[in-house]
């Protein structure tokens, strides 16, 4: 009889187990820690319950073997993330801490992310190397008088190695861009960084190169975009109502300022303003898209002249704090007149701001927009096309895909942007698939765990990954190991987001592009090849997408721009392709090439164009 009671017991914790296996299997997936070895735990989504940043798991001085030498690199643990159903894409954790939250974001052709955040809040969790001090600027009062931590670093993507940057002048909410040489030209900033211009090369012991007087206005939350001769138009900023034009990779020079009449009439009063970092982009006649507030004009950026006004997009403040999202759709090489559209997602009302505003004695934080408008630039009076996305979003970020389609993530359901402004994080990421009927375009995918607030950003990556990273909502880093108080903490982990093309059952289709046999340097208008592994393709499962990795801050990614190559054949595993006709289609300087097979996009080589 003790047998049979045990028997019976042991069957129903079985029947138990499984039945919350099975209720699991329906739940949102959890993350999982492991800081040490045989020790873990979990975190369901949907909850944020803060721990400090572990120490590194390993530090070294012997630079990278994969490097080629300089500075001193730190590495982090990467553990992955339990996901049930990778259709809807798949998370990990990619580095537990990288030292510096990461503000603003770019992806260099050497196949490292540089970000940076601020000089002048404070302190961050990794040192200068070799060593650099400087007076401390903000932070906390019980903090050393002396900053010699590090405000910038380079981040190996497939490693998650660190390596301090050495910054000087403040790139607080800066703006920046790749030249055509491949460098990062960083611009604007606060304090001393307002009229700043930083040159970081893409090797692997640089650090910045600065000019702290190189800008006529003051560059403080502005845009920065490359037109087509590969010189970079800077639009607005604080106080800035007007554009200047600079050229790449060098520190000095004689900018050229051109008034602009639209950041002025887009600037609402009482410090909300609404209108800084205006969404820019090049279009195909050379002229440029400039979008703030709620209102857009065509502009011709060597005149100033105003080519035409387009129509206003209702329904509330777009741009910084409000901060909603945009990108130019990809543009289809293939067809003889490709459509020219521009996506404007999310943001909230002129009011927002004032009301979550940390002044105020009770605040509000009002729900975000959850409408977005798709504008065709080709027709001349044409209108908005308004359709919702699945959930409200401000200060998200919107990312092409090298399949064309759109991935929204990161951010927040309620409030703005600025000091801890906002409320409620918006931890499931959206597609939209402009190609797709109205009413059809929008799939939500699997959730984060880790709140991405105010200062978070992400960027492509060549394998087709999403790296996510920084959230840094206080006035310094406030982090649990120091007793900080805040509902969100200064987050140092960095993640990768899969999406569904990289689920396991997709992988069938993914081709690989043979790096040797492959051009990497290409001529406008001229036929290039691209070779892959696979010999049995046909030309109607493949495109070629071409992309300009962007830099991304506060929202809004410069410089992005998605292009579908003209296929001219596939044969026996050659493609040969047209490269984009003019520099007003994708101007001089390095981008990414994804061969896309039923549309799982192969891992992106570099390529440069002039």
């Amino acid at each position: 009889m003790g047998r049979l009671l045990k028997s019976l017991l042991i069957l129903s914790l079985l029947h138990v187990i499984h039945s919350q296996e099975d209720e699991a299997s329906i739940k949102p997936p959890k993350i999982k820690f492991g800081f040490f070895k045989g020790f873990s735990f979990s975190i369901p989504f949907g909850k944020k319950e803060p721990e400090p940043a572990p120490p590194p798991i390993a530090t070294s001085d012997v630079p990278d073997p994969e490097d080629g030498g300089g500075g001193t690199w730190m590495y982090y643990g990467i553990e992955k993330l339990e996901t049930k159903n990778e259709r809807l894409g798949s998370w990990e954790i990619h580095s537990q801490n990288s030292g510096v939250s990461a503000m603003h974001i770019q992806l260099m052709p050497n196949n490292k992310a540089a970000w940076h955040d601020s000089t002048s809040n404070g302190l961050s969790e990794i040192d200068n190397s070799p060593p650099f001090c400087r007076p401390r600027v903000g932070g906390r009062q019980t903090d050393s008088k002396q900053d010699c931590t590090a405000h910038a670093v380079q981040y190996d993507i497939e490693t998650a190695h660190v390596r301090p940057v050495k910054v000087d002048s403040s790139p607080w909410c800066s703006s920046g861009g790749l030249s055509r040489s491949g460098s990062l030209i960083s611009t604007g900033g606060d304090k001393d960084g307002l009229k700043s211009v930083r040159i970081l090369k893409p090797c692997n012991d640089c650090n910045f190169e600065e000019n702290k007087r190189a800008l006529f206005s003051n560059r403080w939350y502005a845009t920065q975009h490359t037109l087509d001769d590969g010189n970079f138009v800077l639009v607005g900023g604080r106080n800035a109502y007007n554009y200047e034009i600079v050229p790449p990779d060098t520190l000095t020079f004689t900018p050229q300022l051109f008034e602009l009449p639209l950041l002025e009439d887009t600037n609402d009063d009482a410090g909300r303003e609404n209108n800084l970092y205006p969404f820019v982009n090049l279009l195909p006649d050379g002229n440029l898209f400039v979008f703030a507030n709620h209102k857009s004009i065509i502009l011709e950026p060597r005149t100033g002249k105003t080519v035409r006004p387009l129509p206003d997009l209702a329904g509330g403040s777009r741009n910084y704090p409000a901060s909603g999202m945009s990108a130019l759709l990809p543009i289809d090489l293939s067809t003889d007149n490709p459509s020219i559209e521009i996506l404007v997602c999310g943001g909230n009302t002129r009011e927002a701001y004032i009301l979550s505003d940390l002044q105020q004695p009770k605040r509000t934080f009002v729900e975000a927009a959850r409408d977005c408008g798709r504008l065709n630039l080709n027709m001349e009076g044409a209108d908005w096309e308004k359709e919702d996305m699945p959930t409200p979003r401000v200060m998200g970020d919107m990312q092409l895909l090298p399949t064309g389609d759109v991935l929204m993530l990161n951010g927040a359901k309620s409030g703005t942007s600025a000091w801890d402004a906002a409320d409620v994080p918006n931890l499931t990421p959206v597609l939209y698939s402009p190609n797709k009927e109205k009413g059809v375009r929008f799939q939500e995918l699997a959730p984060s765990a880790v709140p991405r607030m105010y200062h978070s950003c992400s960027t492509v990556l060549p394998d087709g990954k999403i790296l996510v990273a920084g959230s840094n909502t206080n006035a310094f880093y406030k982090l649990e190991k120091y007793g900080d108080n805040f509902k969100f903490p200064t987050e140092l982990r960095v993640e990768k987001f899969s999406p569904p093309y990289l689920a396991p059952d997709m992988v069938i289709n993914r081709v690989e592009i043979m790096d040797g046999e492959t051009e990497r340097e290409l001529k406008y208008g001229v036929e290039f090849d691209l070779v892959i592994g696979s010999r049995d393709v046909k030309q109607g499962d493949i495109k070629v997408t071409m992309y300009s990795p962007p830099f991304t801050t506060h929202g809004y990614s410069m410089n992005q721009r998605l292009l579908i190559l003209k296929l001219v054949s596939v044969q026996n595993g050659r493609i040969k392709v047209v490269a984009p006709p003019t520099a007003r289609l994708a101007p001089p300087g390095h981008y990414l090439v994804f061969v896309v097979h039923r549309e799982v996009p192969s891992r992106g080589i570099w390529v440069h164009i002039e």
